[in-house]
């Protein structure tokens, strides 16, 4: 039985044994790429470490450590709150909110991670706060990433387009990009109606004018209410919205008041349970901290620089000069989803070092049927890129397509932008870096369930997307 055989049923049992019984995946995932790499393959403790994420691992624990700061002193409800005004309290619109951001981030050279990784963490304190699917929230950021992705100034762009050029094939760009970001669309409309999208739609959030004390629902003094529940599902509580802390406390209070809605309606009631009333000023402490994420995207945009390990930077120095913020936020670090991501990266980087990915690609060239070729060149990248690098596959699967383009049987575009679409938008999957930062940045309370959540639509689009993006733009053979 070869090498690449035995990977590949090793990498089943990771999946089958995790399902079955309460074992840790990504704790079997190291063990087996142990027993396979010194039985089997032949290597070394040291070849088998040497597949361990380093760079995922400090990208996970730095941005959560940072987020798990800022969320303790105060920066994540002052975020929260300024965009909500932004929005005028229009609960819907934050998740396209963050669909937007991400993909004008990726769009100008972010790498999908770095943007990711920026926003997840604000988008899951809105999902929390306003009672949004996590699923919901964190598919748009991811889809939005990969909607920017492929522009032509953007990481996956000019790895694709570079590609085409060094092979002497023609290239479109601007088809690309634009057939990514409509895709990406298309798909994130499907995510939001079939997560939850239609019971956000009428909910509203009654804003404060600034300080507390003027306009919307704070008109008046006291505090600000957050109306978290629709029309038809709003109740009436019926104590004073004068009593408990004071705005500026920052403490959690129960949202007890009601407050009217705009235009109008009906009065919307906030929700029984305790909320986390908005900071309305800016200390040290949270200056610091909002310097720092500015430094993270300055830094990841413009000068190429690690997130994770800018993180960590901007973690140790709040630390230092706010001793209190860090207070027990290493403990609220994602480190069941760092093991189990970094387990199963690690267990696919032994199957790249083995050679069995190529093994794979080599015999999807071999078919003789061009079509059936674009179809299982489209499947191996969605499959594949969903436990590894999109940017590696994308580098490594289009020059094997490049027997079936010069043969001039299947369209050069076509395929390009069927399979750019395909390993990119499995980005979703819970052992894909974005997937990871996802689940990492989740309530506590739900982590398992995003993960599964996240499990199941990732692995469901290396199945369809690769069908449907073949039978979209190859077989037609529009370009």
């Amino acid at each position: 039985m070869s090498d690449h055989v035995i990977s590949i049923i090793g990498l089943v049992l990771i999946f089958t044994v995790a399902t079955v019984f309460s074992v840790h995946m990504g704790a079997l995932a190291i063990v087996v790429a142990f027993v396979v790499g010194t039985v089997f393959v032949h290597e070394s403790a040291d070849d088998i470490f040497a597949g361990f994420p380093g760079d995922l691992f400090v990208v996970l624990v730095g941005v959560t450590f940072l987020f798990a700061i800022a969320k303790n002193n105060g920066t994540v409800s002052w975020l929260v709150h300024g965009s909500m005004r932004v929005v005028r309290g229009r609960i819907a619109l934050i998740p396209w909110i963050m669909f937007l951001v991400t993909a004008v981030l990726t769009a100008v050279g972010a790498v999908v991670p770095a943007a990711v990784a920026l926003v997840a963490p604000i988008g899951l304190g809105f999902a929390k706060r306003y009672q949004i699917n996590p699923l919901l929230m964190g598919l748009l950021i991811i889809n939005g990433a990969s909607a920017g992705g492929f522009s032509p100034i953007s990481v996956f762009g000019s790895i694709t387009n570079g590609v085409m050029s060094r092979n002497s094939l023609p290239g479109n760009p601007a088809l690309l990009f634009l057939c990514s970001l409509l895709f990406n669309v298309a798909l994130s409309l499907i995510v939001f109606f079939l997560f939850g999208g239609r019971t956000l739609l009428g909910r509203r959030e009654a804003v404060a004018g600034p300080g507390g004390g003027g306009g919307g629902a704070g008109e008046g003094g006291g505090r600000t209410v957050t109306a978290a529940l629709s029309p038809a599902s709003s109740r009436s509580f019926g104590s004073s919205p004068s009593s408990g802390p004071s705005p500026s406390s920052g403490s959690p209070v129960s949202a007890t008041a009601v407050a009217p809605a705009s235009g109008g309606g009906p009065a919307v009631a906030v929700a029984d349970e305790p909320v986390e009333e908005p900071p309305l000023t800016l200390d040290r402490a949270r200056v610091l901290t909002l310097l720092g994420l500015l430094g993270l995207v300055v830094g990841s945009l413009f000068f190429d620089l690690n997130v994770g390990l800018m993180a960590l930077t901007v973690t140790v120095v709040l630390s230092l000069v706010s001793p209190g913020s860090a207070k027990g936020a290493v403990d609220k670090c994602a480190w069941s989803t760092v093991l189990l991501v970094c387990g199963i990266v690690t267990f696919v980087s032994l199957m790249e070092r083995i050679g069995t990915i190529d093994y794979l690609g080599e015999g999807v060239a071999s078919v003789r049927t061009p079509l059936l070729g674009a179809l299982l060149i489209c499947l191996i990248g969605a499959v594949v890129s969903a436990f590894a690098s999109t940017t590696g596959i994308l580098g490594a699967l289009i020059p094997l397509a490049v027997p079936f383009l010069l043969g001039g049987q299947v369209g050069t575009v076509g395929l390009i932008v069927a399979l750019a679409i395909s390993a990119s938008v499995v980005d979703s999957s819970p052992f894909s870096t974005s997937g990871a930062l996802v689940v990492a940045n989740s309530p506590e309370a739900r982590r398992d369930t995003v993960f599964r959540g996240l499990m199941v639509w990732g692995l469901t689009m290396a199945v369809v997307v690769p069908a449907v993006t073949w039978g979209v733009f190859v077989v037609p053979g529009w370009f």
